[in-house]
């Protein structure tokens, strides 16, 4: 855009030339010359205006095209054919996210994680502005990590929230941040992509997985931008708190529901 701005300005600049030269030119000339002086004046503005169109098309061919970075390596291909199967269950594929995956893995600012997924089921892209790669790597709010869905089973996504935003204590455990009713409370609105009401709470439960401890939820939001059915799990390490989100609509629930859980279950940071 500074390229076309600049192009234009000289083009601008070369045309108030020319009149000018061409104002001095006839008023120094004789008599009869002064008279064409109109038309000469009109004669080099309808020439400069020509060269400035024909200026300012060549200008429109030098400003770059903006080209902004992928924020994943999404596929639009079913996971199935390029992750490898679960150790645990070669019914599904196991998704590692690594550097490659997502701006806040490259910037160091959430742990690798891991979860299954059923081999049928596709990685969607992230907006850029949802990705949080505008604000690494210190993002004040919480941004989505990696989303995959599939039209008859339900959508997952994994979503980051600097710690800071939940707690000032440096490198606390999801216990230090509160119970498992307080998590939820400040990261409910996105389990919903929307609003977050504590009545659309069914369950929770506490997991302990190696030395990493979650927090599990069930919740029925038929207000929800995600679905009327979630799953989350929540925990925090490092920097950030992970919350993984599964989510069903009434009509996939009933055959995904199962499945659902075992992705959930699968979460690992």
């Amino acid at each position: 855009m500074a390229a076309l701005c600049w192009s234009l300005s000289a083009i601008l600049s070369a045309s108030r030339i020319r009149i000018t030269s061409s104002s001095s030119s006839s008023s120094s000339s004789s008599p009869k010359s002064n008279q064409n002086f109109g038309k000469h004046k009109v004669d080099s503005w309808s020439l400069s205006r020509r060269e400035f169109v024909n200026g300012s098309v060549a200008a429109l061919n030098l400003v770059p095209v903006l080209v902004y970075p992928q924020t994943s390596v999404a596929r639009e291909v079913e996971v199935g054919s390029y992750l490898p199967p679960s150790p645990t269950d070669p019914s599904f594929v196991l998704f590692t996210a690594t550097s490659k995956d997502t701006p806040a893995l490259r910037a160091g600012n959430v742990e690798p994680y891991k979860f299954i997924l059923p081999p049928t089921w596709k990685q969607m892209r992230v907006a850029n502005i949802l990705s949080g790669n505008y604000c690494q790597p210190k993002c004040a709010e919480p941004w989505v990590e990696v989303k995959f869905e599939d039209e008859r089973q339900g959508k997952v996504q994994v979503v980051a929230s600097p710690l800071i935003r939940l707690t000032n204590k440096p490198n606390a455990t999801i216990q230090d941040i509160g119970s498992p009713e307080k998590v939820i409370a400040s990261l409910g609105p996105f389990v919903t992509g929307n609003t977050y009401d504590a009545d659309e709470l069914v369950h929770t439960s506490v997991q302990k997985q190696g030395d990493q401890t979650y927090y599990k939820y069930v919740l029925e939001t038929p207000y929800a931008q995600t679905g009327s059915h979630n799953l989350a799990k929540a925990t925090a390490k490092g920097s950030s708190v992970i919350l993984f989100v599964a989510s069903a609509t009434d009509k996939q629930w009933p055959s995904s529901e199962k499945t659902l859980k075992a992705i959930v279950d699968s979460f690992q940071v």
